[in-house]
């Protein structure tokens, strides 16, 4: 792992971008790193797009921080600076297409999008976790937070250092995700907008019967897709908290 910069937030946070690889990511850290036992992680899931995502992600980070974690998040594959994959890129444009055209969009194009996406970045996602958990100060129980949820799921499945996840539902989900969704164990709070414009909200109540968590809380808001109410980050580092210290 190579730090390529590094800069202070408030004062209290230090936010260093990295790349592993072809991989890049940011890492956020409390800047007094005296604190006697290593502060848990929690990984940051998005949609891709690390610039446009920055603020959402920093905002998040600085939160994670403030209750005592250490966070970071991983450019996805195909998206930002990354060289694009073209078979995601061609299921992307028949969305469009399918949804330029106020067409449903069939299960296959879903699988085209996202599954090719899934199985390429849960393994960088693994590595990159392998290195920051190597690094002083950061410690487990990981925590997992935020989307795509099919990664997310995935994450959940086939790490058994993510201790807790908290996803946000409103992105595609194939349905053979329904079937790894069963064999998740983890405690999950899962964040619905309950107007979400581009979400089937059928598809996630379902996929939320599905988990097979002992513990799952669903938590739903009335709203489109980024409307999610502030006090929901209040909730998340609660959950956070209880399960990863």
């Amino acid at each position: 792992m190579r730090f390529t910069s590094e800069q202070r937030l408030d004062g209290v946070v230090l936010e260093r971008e990295f790349t592993l690889g072809e991989v890049p990511g940011i890492l956020w850290t409390p800047e007094d790193e005296s604190a006697s036992e290593p502060a848990p992680l929690i990984l940051l899931g998005h949609p891709g797009g690390l610039h446009g995502m920055y603020p959402r992600l920093a905002a998040r980070a600085r939160h994670s921080v403030a209750e005592g974690f250490a966070a970071a998040t991983i450019e996805l594959p195909g998206s930002g600076t990354r060289p694009r994959l073209p078979a995601v890129e061609e299921a992307r444009a028949d969305l469009r297409r399918a949804l330029k055209a106020g067409e449903p969009v069939d299960d296959g194009i879903v699988e085209r999008l996202v599954l090719p996406l899934v199985d390429k970045a849960v393994p960088e996602w693994r590595t990159v976790l392998d290195a920051l958990l190597t690094l002083p100060g950061i410690g487990g129980p990981v925590g997992y937070s935020g989307g795509v949820t099919a990664i997310g799921i995935r994450m959940a499945v086939a790490e058994p250092r993510i201790a807790a996840a908290l996803l946000f539902a409103g992105s595609y989900v194939p349905r053979a995700t329904f079937e790894e969704a069963r064999r998740v164990a983890v405690p999950l709070l899962v964040l619905l907008q309950w107007d979400d414009e581009g979400n089937d909200r059928q598809l996630a109540l379902d996929l939320f019967e599905a988990f097979g968590s002992a513990e799952k809380t669903l938590h739903a808001n009335m709203g489109g897709h980024t409307g999610v109410p502030q006090f929901e980050g209040d909730d998340a580092g609660r959950f956070f908290v209880r399960h990863l210290k």
